[in-house]
């Protein structure tokens, strides 16, 4: 499977997983096995991917989009949220963003050490790490936003 296939299919697992397996049953009126072939790494589902507007239903109920993020990303892009009920916005501002990026900063670099003590990254911790990744993103998105507002 193509790296960016993989990519792609590892942001909707994760999507998925945000909001439920069965609140996404729900929301998109798929089962759960089908749900289930359009983040399957296995080469019967190679060419199967969630449909634009399931990712969209997800989405909208997830802490974050997964799978809108990846695509920019591959693209070199990089997303801002807009609005005042925004679901990633948790902070109280810019100082309290500052303490939660140097907290996520350290519990990654925690899941690195632990990671990296045999000399390998296995896919387990690959995938702590990931999601290490993604909640740091996360703070930084909220800490630009409080920045922004506080320039404007």
């Amino acid at each position: 499977m193509s790296t960016i296939r993989s990519y792609l299919k590892k942001h909707t697992e994760a999507l998925v997983k945000d909001v439920g397996i069965e609140p996404a049953c729900a929301l998109t009126g798929k089962s759960k096995a089908t749900l289930g072939r359009y983040y399957s790494d296995h080469d019967e589902h190679a060419d199967r991917f969630m449909p634009v507007d399931a990712v969209a239903a997800l989405e909208e109920a997830a802490s974050y989009p997964h799978v809108t993020a990846a695509l920019a990303e591959l693209r070199g892009i990089s997303l801002s949220f807009d609005g005042a009920d925004r679901k990633n916005r948790r902070s109280n501002g810019i100082n309290s963003d500052v303490i939660a990026l140097s907290q996520r900063f350290a519990m990654l670099m925690a899941e690195y050490q632990q990671s990296i003590e045999d000399g390998v990254i296995t896919v387990n911790e690959a995938k702590r790490l990931l999601r290490e990744t993604t909640h740091l993103q996360q703070v930084l998105i909220d800490m630009k936003l409080h920045l922004e507002d506080e320039a404007n």
